[in-house]
């Protein structure tokens, strides 16, 4: 899946690909896992991801990446490096990249995401749940690709990450409210976005 966005907040240095990683174990047992502890050591690619990542490298119709850099949870990871073999890149972690921390709902069904949306949708700061707020996410997010036009100029840069944290990148980055980051179009697993 693909998706290309323009962004009317002005110009960049660098072309950005956005990557959610490929199905995971956690999306197949429909778990949340989002926190450090469980997401950096376990929960990687399931072999539906596996596959996605094949298809799609197979496939490949974005431009060539000159830099990765990802979240360092395994599923990102594995992604990440699948990508990076395949274009003989090195990678990056970058730990601003991780899933969106979902507090006391961790380890539970994935059915409790909406749990948290409902209060997305009312405010971007709660922290109903012990969960990070939506605007902590889009202020960690912006800022990879902020310090990244510091730093280079010209490239395609691909930035491997997760589903909650790249959809509310994406509607902050069109300038929408980020009450409403669940009415835009969301990336599937392995799926990506441009920016250009």
């Amino acid at each position: 899946m693909s998706i290309r966005f323009h962004s009317a907040l002005g110009q960049r240095h660098n072309r950005y690909l956005l990557m959610r990683h490929g199905h995971s174990q956690a999306n197949a047992r429909h778990l949340i896992i989002s926190t450090p502890a469980r997401g950096l050591a376990e929960y990687g690619l399931s072999e539906q991801g596996e596959a996605q990542l094949d298809a799609l490298l197979a496939d490949w119709r974005w431009p060539a990446p000159t830099h990765i850099l990802h979240s360092d949870f395994l599923r990102t990871t594995q992604t990440a490096r699948r990508v990076a073999a395949h274009f003989g890149l090195e990678m990056q972690a970058e730990p601003r990249l991780r899933e969106r921390d979902f507090g006391e709902l961790e380890g539970a069904a994935d059915s409790r995401y909406r749990d948290v949306w409902v209060h997305d949708a009312r405010s971007p700061e709660h922290r109903e749940h012990g969960v990070e707020s939506v605007a902590s996410v889009a202020a960690r997010m912006q800022g990879v690709i902020a310090s990244l036009e510091q730093a280079l100029r010209g490239e395609t840069v691909l930035l491997v990450s997760h589903g909650d944290p790249l959809q509310i990148m994406l509607t902050a980055l069109e300038g929408r409210l980020l009450t409403e980051h669940r009415a835009r179009e969301a990336l599937l697993p392995a799926g990506i976005a441009v920016l250009d």
